[in-house]
């Protein structure tokens, strides 16, 4: 009898035994799948940022090349009749001095011009 209840106390030893480190190894699974978890929860949330980080760099990267655009064309506007302002500022000055030109060689012409007729005192 002695060697039955021997046998009975080393089974039931190693049960408990087998069963704690069953219950151990659900632990240590329930703490992995927790990890993995908080991990994936982590990754899918800076997935997330940085998609809307992304959305948000695209919009004001799209503003301002809307914003340099209308510029430059303003820009080149403002340049275009500042040019043409000047070209008609410069033809008109042109003319002018043409005209004042004109009147003046036609002054010195009339003044200096001898008579085509002869003169009485020629004979």
């Amino acid at each position: 009898m002695k060697i039955t209840s021997f046998i009975i106390t080393l089974v039931s030893a190693t049960a408990l035994a087998a069963l704690g480190q069953e219950g151990a190894l659900q632990d240590v699974k329930q703490g992995a799948k927790k990890t993995g978890q908080t991990v994936k929860d982590g990754l899918e949330t800076a997935g997330k940022k940085t998609k809307e980080t992304a959305e948000a760099v695209g919009e004001k990267t799209k503003e301002t090349a809307k914003t340099v655009g209308r510029k430059t064309k303003e820009t080149a506007q403002a340049v275009g009749q500042k040019t043409k302002e000047s070209a008609k500022t410069v033809h008109r000055k042109s003319k002018t001095a043409l005209n004042k030109a004109k009147a003046e060689t036609s002054g010195q012409k009339s003044t200096n011009q001898a008579p085509n007729t002869p003169s009485p005192t020629d004979r």
